[in-house]
């Protein structure tokens, strides 16, 4: 985790409210910042008082060292998770060690798509931490996805069995980790004056829904140096899964093994009916990955929902909520309204 705890107008002090941010698939905690100060999330969140904690899911760049298993090697086990142990273990983890660290109780949490999800598990599966959020600010939620338009998804879900097992044989566990030559690409074709430039703003419309007046061109080398940041191929299996179902449920290992771990042919859905922290779900009209109709699904099985927040913006896509020109005013402005409503 990465701590901002005060700036130059607020500086650390005890007793603040703290704000616990998470990032979603294959991204990591610069999402919040790479905006810069006075319009990424995190530097906005500190201005307005809060002690501020942000997240980063195993796997990535910055959640790579573990006791015993080597990210690195052939075959480890250090992959072997989706975000239903992300959501089970780490998250709450997180969550403790802020408090614990603060000194508080309860915290303001907002998450983007995969940080939703992983929330959505912790509290219906761990509903003791319901406790612990004063306020949930779901950007892009992702629970529900039968409905999602982004190729990419779409094109991979139908084999997503096959491919699963081709990784597998293949000793292959991890998908689009950080590296060198992400970086020095972005830095040479994403540039400005780059002919290629608009190739790299297509690719990343192409997943989460085009809207280029959005994407400032110039952040382009910023953000491949950090995104894509990694992740487990059972994440993005577990998605295609959700996909392919229709249902919010629990990784399906197959018929056996969903015997064994379940004690039935097909996962358990997880039990959204035991989240009882107020939750807001903000959305998007053009989003690829978090369609509007699947959020309205999502809000209808929440027991304590603040309520459904559109983004005013009609072509505000799934990237826009971290990456976006406009959003501070479009969106971080009413997250940290409702936050101070809240406290």
């Amino acid at each position: 985790m990465f701590r901002i705890p005060g700036g130059p107008g607020n500086p650390p002090r005890e007793g603040k409210h703290v704000a616990f941010v998470q990032h979603g698939l294959l991204c990591s905690s610069a999402d919040w910042v790479i905006l810069g100060p006075g319009k990424a999330l995190a530097y906005m969140l500190v201005d307005a008082g809060y002690d501020v904690w942000l997240g980063n899911a195993r796997g990535n760049t910055h959640s790579r060292r573990h006791i015993f298993h080597d990210p690195d090697a052939r075959n480890t086990d250090f992959w072997d998770f989706s975000w239903h142990e992300i959501g089970y273990f780490d998250l709450p983890a997180m969550i403790d060690y802020a408090l614990q660290f603060t000194g508080q109780t309860s915290l303001q949490y907002a998450g983007h798509s995969q940080g939703t999800t992983s929330f959505f598990i912790m509290t219906s599966l761990r509903p003791e931490y319901n406790q612990r959020i004063r306020s949930m600010h779901a950007l892009a939620p992702v629970a529900f996805m039968s409905n999602l338009r982004s190729p990419f998804v779409r094109a991979f879900s139908p084999f997503v069995d096959q491919i699963d097992w081709l990784m597998r044989m293949l000793g292959v566990n991890e998908f689009l980790p950080s590296s060198d030559m992400m970086t020095l690409g972005g830095q040479l074709l994403c540039r400005d004056e780059a002919l290629f430039q608009e190739v790299c703003a297509n690719v990343l419309f192409l997943i989460g829904g085009f809207n280029s007046p959005q994407l400032n061109r110039t952040m382009l080398p910023a953000i491949l140096a950090n995104t894509p940041a990694g992740a487990s191929v059972n994440q993005l299996v577990h998605y295609a899964q959700g996909y392919n179902s229709g249902r919010f449920r629990q990784f399906d290992f197959g018929l056996t093994l969903n015997l064994i771990r379940y004690g039935s042919i097909r996962p358990p859905d997880y039990p959204l009916d035991r989240i009882t922290a107020p939750v807001a779900l903000h959305y998007g009209d053009n989003d690829w990955l978090a369609a509007v109709s699947d959020v309205r699904e999502l809000h209808s099985n929440l027991r304590n929902p603040i309520g459904l927040f559109r983004v005013s913006d009609p072509n505000f896509n799934h990237l826009d909520f971290t990456w976006a020109i406009d959003a501070d005013s479009l969106l971080y402005r009413r997250v940290i309204s409702f936050m101070d409503r809240y406290n």
